[in-house]
């Protein structure tokens, strides 16, 4: 008989399985795309699908929802005022698992979980010591290279030109 097998059980408990769910879609979340074993992926996708359609309603119920799952206010706010816009015209099917193949070590089949966002544009300007190096050597008029004249005893070609 297939009694109560509706639940993809993971080989965890109950507690366990909902934690780490929980830390998967807290990863998801914050990092756009996770790289998982296919199984938790397929049981990850409802998680964060009804995480988003949360985000959509906006209201206070669906927030403490939320973050009865997330666990943070920062990363529940993100995906209220930042995510789940992005879906608004999309009525379900938020997350894509495209498969990646098998682990090395144990051969497990490994899945890339990601959100179906827009990625973020963001523009990154690091002024360490390095960086303002490059700048000052390319602000700085180059200089022509000067020949050598004598290689091994040898007088160039250039050299003996002018000599004459």
């Amino acid at each position: 008989m297939r009694h109560g097998d509706k639940v993809k059980k993971l080989s965890r408990i109950k507690s366990h399985r909902e934690a780490m769910l929980s830390n998967m879609v807290i990863s998801l979340l914050t990092h756009r795309m996770i790289k998982t074993t296919t199984s938790k992926a397929k049981a990850l996708r409802p998680v964060a699908d009804r995480l988003i359609t949360f985000g959509k309603k906006g209201n206070l119920a669906a927030k403490r929802e939320a973050y009865r799952i997330l666990r943070d206010h920062n990363l529940v706010k993100k995906l209220f005022e930042e995510i789940a816009p992005q879906f608004a015209s999309r009525n379900g099917g938020y997350t894509r698992v495209l498969r990646l193949g098998t682990r090395l070590g144990d051969g497990a089949s490994l899945s890339l979980v990601e959100l179906l966002t827009a990625k973020p544009v963001v523009e990154k300007e690091k002024k360490g010591k390095k960086a303002k190096v490059k700048e000052e050597e390319a602000k700085k008029p180059k200089e022509e290279k000067t020949e050598k004249t004598e290689v091994s005893g040898i007088i160039a070609p250039e050299k003996l030109a002018k000599k004459e």
